[in-house]
């Protein structure tokens, strides 16, 4: 699911979990450029497919995704 974000409304708990991964990626990278970050890339990807299924949900059913 790599891409933009833009049309993504995440909640606050997954904003706080995205901040996370990225602190954590962050961190990672200043160890040294090939230190792995994949699985931080999955978790941020399955957050990220969670919100658009909700969204989906959403207008599916006639409702604000918010």
């Amino acid at each position: 699911m790599a891409g933009t974000w833009d049309d993504v409304e995440f909640t606050a708990g997954e904003k706080a979990k995205l901040a996370w991964i990225v602190a954590r990626m962050a961190k990672r990278g200043i160890a040294g450029d090939n230190v792995h970050i994949g699985d931080l890339k999955r978790r941020a990807d399955r957050i990220e497919k969670t919100a658009r299924k909700r969204m989906e949900q959403a207008e599916k059913n006639g409702r604000k995704s918010k």
